[in-house]
């Protein structure tokens, strides 16, 4: 069977599903629900929530709310629920301050629903973690983990209390998978 595209490819970041055993959610079921109302060419990567489809809408929070709406009718929990194009990746992934002086696997994204606030911005910008560096962006805060993001203080979780905006993260090899998936 031959894939339509529609040249709108999306990609949707769910954040906290599948982790610890908490917001169970098998992909095939995911890829079939998210079809069945109406999302074209679904793709899952990994069991931690990045798909990739296309749709004809083009206002990314129309499908966040979609997919929020389909997921908690279906699942019967909540799931923040980020969207973007792969256009947005690419440029997230090129615009990386870390990139040429980190290995891969040290580099994370945290991935912004919204713009912080300025003042915000300006108070996280005066703290300090050890192992860890960040830069913070209007849709991206990117992290250089030293030591790793299991160990790391600065995560999503603080990011999202400090900034006060909906994140999730991705590390790098994730980001490049979905751009690739999304460029096929």
């Amino acid at each position: 069977m031959e894939s339509i595209n529609m040249g709108n490819t999306h990609i949707a970041l769910l954040r906290g599903i599948n982790v610890s055993g908490q917001k169970k959610i098998k992909m095939a079921d995911l890829r079939q629900v998210l079809e069945e109302n109406g999302l074209k060419n679904v793709k899952t990567y990994i069991q931690s929530g990045n798909i990739i489809f296309d749709d004809e809408q083009t206002d990314r929070r129309k499908l966040q709310e979609k997919i929020a709406i389909i997921i908690r009718q279906q699942f019967g929990f909540d799931v923040p629920t980020l969207v973007v194009q792969k256009d947005d990746v690419e440029h997230i992934l090129k615009a990386n301050p870390f990139h040429e002086e980190a290995e891969e696997n040290k580099l994370y994204y945290v991935l912004l629903k919204s713009t912080p606030k300025e003042e915000l911005v300006e108070q996280f910008n005066q703290l300090q973690f050890e192992h860890e560096g960040f830069k913070i962006t209007d849709t991206c805060v990117y992290l250089f983990c030293k030591s790793g993001y299991g160990k790391a203080k600065l995560n999503n979780n603080l990011i999202e209390k400090k900034l006060q905006v909906e994140a999730t993260t991705r590390n790098h090899k994730t980001m490049l998978k979905l751009l690739e998936i999304a460029s096929n």
